[in-house]
């Protein structure tokens, strides 16, 4: 193999987590060679004429609640400056419902000194944003519209060939290739998964009335098991909804006629927003639990959906992956000059500081899952009441916010 296809990182997967990855290492002090196959490069490269669309270039299906934590670092990779204003909408209040109607627990950033809870950027312009550049980012080579076909390790270094046939070398592969990852099933990690037969029903709807930048959520265990409903600001006034529900449920508002489905999710969200039009199709994702039996295997790490996924309803599976990230790049920035990257010893850095975080996230998203899903009188009391004590609680609010926060 010739020396221009050997690495010392690849990365396999060029979305989010991956192309975060790739522009962390970029800046890493030991000048590393980085290889980063993506299957499918964005689209719409940004640019100054795409950016200055403003909010009449259309809506994106999906989108992510951004931590503070997580912007600071995206500002740090140079890729949070290049979302333009207009398509970074910041969340300054949250208020979730519980599902007896009167229940209530408000979270808002200015009583904390915070400008902000969270920001709202649609997944196109954030990944666009993080390919902004790549291809002249120092000591990275990029291999797009590459698929990875097969890994094999082999002492110093772990081979991997590409779908088209091209083969190429690396000491450490990341598996940053999503829940259906090939990097960690060929590295022989175990993986636990669990489907929660439903699926997060996803729409752009304009409003009656502007959001005031405020986030809502409702559970709606007490009629249907489980169900959350959740509708994020957007641009102007616009709002993104996100509607976790059981499947059959799931399958019967995607056949709803346009005006239909807004006056349902108007009705669900006790008119919140006013009157409600949808502005781009609804879409439907399945939801599943999955954590991965080990973050960290013999010249292989995982990072985002590959080592974890997790229900939606606390809108924090970005953020994990990003915080897979930075962490993985500061352990690798980190290592002693001319140390290998592959280095079990040095990868269980990375696998133990990512360990609390991403346990105490899994089981208080399923926790608070279950609870919620939970049928009978005496439970539905119970979590209802324990929302209003929250409430009166700033000292327990101020945690679970600057935890959420990052």
């Amino acid at each position: 193999m010739s020396a221009a296809n050997q690495f010392e990182i690849a990365i396999a997967g060029g979305a989010l987590v991956g192309a975060a990855l790739a522009r962390a290492l970029a800046a890493d002090r030991h000048s590393t060679r980085v290889a980063l196959i993506s299957q499918e490069r964005p689209a719409t490269q940004p640019t100054a004429a795409g950016f200055d669309a403003g909010v009449n270039a259309g809506f994106d299906a999906r989108v992510y609640a951004i931590s503070p934590a997580n912007a600071a670092f995206l500002a740090q990779l140079g890729a949070w400056s290049a979302i333009p204003e207009a398509r970074r909408t910041p969340v300054h209040a949250m208020r979730v419902y519980g599902d007896d109607g009167a229940s209530l627990i408000e979270f808002d950033a200015y009583r904390t000194g915070c400008s902000e809870l969270a920001w709202i950027v649609e997944d196109r312009w954030l990944r666009d944003a993080l390919w902004c550049g790549l291809e002249n980012q120092k000591g990275l080579s990029l291999f797009s519209d590459a698929t990875l076909q097969a890994l094999e390790m082999s002492g110093a270094r772990a081979g991997l060939t590409l779908k088209d046939g091209r083969t190429l070398s690396a000491q450490l592969v990341v598996g940053a290739d999503g829940a259906r990852s090939l990097v960690r099933a060929q590295a022989g990690i175990a993986v636990e998964a669990r489907g929660y037969g439903q699926s997060a029903v996803v729409a752009n709807f304009a409003c009656e009335r502007p959001h005031r930048n405020v986030a809502f959520q409702w559970f709606q265990g007490a009629n249907k098991s489980g169900a959350v409903l959740a509708l994020l600001p957007l641009p102007g006034d616009h709002v993104s909804m996100v509607w976790s529900t059981e499947d059959a449920e799931a399958a019967r508002l995607l056949a709803l006629a346009p005006t239909a489905l807004a006056q349902e999710v108007a009705l669900a969200s006790h008119a919140s927003m006013g009157a409600l039009t949808l502005v781009t199709p609804a879409r439907a994702f399945p939801l599943q639990q999955l954590t991965a039996g080990r973050l960290v295997a013999p010249r292989v790490a995982l990072a985002g959906d590959a080592a974890h996924v997790i229900h939606p309803l606390a809108g924090q599976g970005a953020n994990l992956g990003l915080q897979d990230v930075r962490v993985l790049a500061q352990v690798l920035g980190r290592r002693e000059p001319g140390r290998d990257p592959g280095d079990l010893r040095l990868l269980h850095r990375y696998a133990r500081a990512r360990a609390e975080d991403i346990l105490a996230m899994r089981y208080t998203v399923h926790g608070l899952f279950r609870l919620f899903e939970a049928r009978g009188t005496s439970i539905a009391r119970l979590r209802n009441a324990g929302l209003n004590f929250a409430e009166r609680m700033p000292v327990l609010k101020n945690l679970l916010m600057r935890h959420a926060m990052g």
